[in-house]
């Protein structure tokens, strides 16, 4: 794909939220065994010339971590009690597994890309088809992505999907009668869909609304459009309808996003989302109401003036990473951290929510189980995490696409 050109441009954080430079040796470590030593830049000077990157693919080369001209930090060894520990495999031989949520009873609805397939897993891994989306057009990195149930789905029955159509995205629901799913019904339609950057997760927030993430489908301009759809996370009630409150009178709650796949709220009910960059910056960002986060004028933090760029002030990310590193899609938050799983980054990175914004990153797992595309926590604390070796860019090992159960 081709980069954007960079443009000299400035960006403001929203209050204190900016971490601080710093370039950290970090001893990884994963299944309580060491790792390897890798320098997490979490801020750092782009190089002159990044190497591209495709969207979301493991191809391509990109530089590695710059320095910020400042002095290695101190090595630091984690105690074995605080390392994100796979404590069990719960499901094996799942292709691409996409959305992940959970019943009350523990177990977990499950969406694969590329079959269409919507399942249901238990922990000690029993799998039930519960149907298949028809609707949905594979191909690419589009296809049968998030699902979310709905905050009253112990008396409503409905299972939310997000839904690449051959005309579009879409948000869709269905109701699950015993183990199988009814008919789809559409709840928005119009958002646009492409061969990439088709966003896709789903989240139900504290106020009842759903939180939906979107893609610029490789056509950057979409982002900074606000009446397009697309590089966008949208908010709607459950019947499809532009949430009370929304900043634009639109089901559009903030803009400026290339791929979002990784939505979160922290304890405190603020969002979090994380974001793939295009081929020098990945970002873990804190989404506020109609705040625009500056893509395709921005690629991670800013230095200097936007020039011919939009007047509205820009939001700087929380934490940054090489795409190498991360490339990350789901996301969650527990006990006063978000769990990131990356993709073309192989790794699980923890980040702690500290005051109004994220401390320094950690990374765990570092090429253990290959590339990860979706995490959450169960109802018994414990947190899933998803591979995606069959998604066309991985190198499959025997029993993928499998479902990791830790300890955190």
């Amino acid at each position: 794909m081709d980069r954007p050109t960079k443009r000299p441009r400035t960006r403001r954080t929203l209050a204190s939220y900016a971490v601080g430079a710093v370039l950290l040796p970090v001893v990884l470590a994963g299944c309580g065994q060491g790792g390897d030593e890798v320098d997490v830049d979490v801020t750092g000077t782009a190089p002159a010339s990044p190497s591209p990157q495709a969207s979301e693919s493991a191809s391509g080369t990109a530089s590695p971590s710059a320095g910020t001209g400042q002095g290695r930090g101190e090595r630091v060894e984690l105690p074995t009690s605080r390392r994100p520990k796979v404590v069990a495999t719960a499901v094996t031989g799942l292709a691409a597994p996409w959305g992940l949520d959970f019943f009350a009873d523990g177990d977990a609805i499950v969406t694969e890309r590329d079959t269409t397939r919507v399942l249901r897993v238990s922990p000690d891994g029993e799998v039930t088809e519960l149907g298949t989306i028809d609707a949905a057009a594979p191909e690419g990195e589009a296809g049968l992505l998030g699902v979310a149930l709905s905050p009253g789905f112990e008396q409503d029955r409905l299972v939310y999907l997000y839904v690449t159509t051959a005309e579009d995205n879409r948000v869709v629901r269905a109701e699950l009668d015993g183990d199988r799913l009814g008919p789809t019904q559409d709840v928005l339609t119009g958002i646009p869909s492409g061969f990439i950057h088709d966003g896709g997760r789903m989240l139900f927030g504290p106020d009842g609304h759903l939180y939906v993430s979107t893609g610029e489908i490789g056509e950057p301009e979409r982002a900074q459009d606000r009446d397009d759809l697309g590089g966008k996370i949208l908010r709607i009630t459950p019947d499809g309808e532009p949430a009370p409150g929304n900043p634009f009178g639109s089901p559009v709650w903030s803009w400026g996003h290339r791929n979002v796949q990784g939505l979160a709220f922290d304890g405190e009910g603020r969002l979090w989302a994380s974001e793939f960059g295009d081929s020098t910056w990945d970002e873990l960002n804190l989404v506020e109401k109609g705040a625009n986060y500056g893509w395709p004028e921005v690629e991670g933090r800013a230095e200097g003036t936007i020039q011919g760029g939009p007047s509205e002030e820009l939001v700087d990310p929380q934490a940054q990473w090489r795409t190498d590193e991360a490339s990350p899609s789901g996301l969650a938050y527990a006990d006063g951290h978000l769990y990131l799983a990356a993709l073309r980054g192989e790794r699980l990175w923890r980040v702690p929510v500290e005051g109004d914004g994220a401390g320094e990153p950690e990374a765990f797992l570092v090429g253990d189980h290959g590339r990860m595309r979706t995490v959450a926590f169960a109802p018994d604390g414990r947190l899933w995490l998803t591979t995606s070796n069959r998604d066309g860019r991985g190198e499959p090992g025997e029993g993928d696409d499998r479902i990791l159960v830790l300890k955190p």
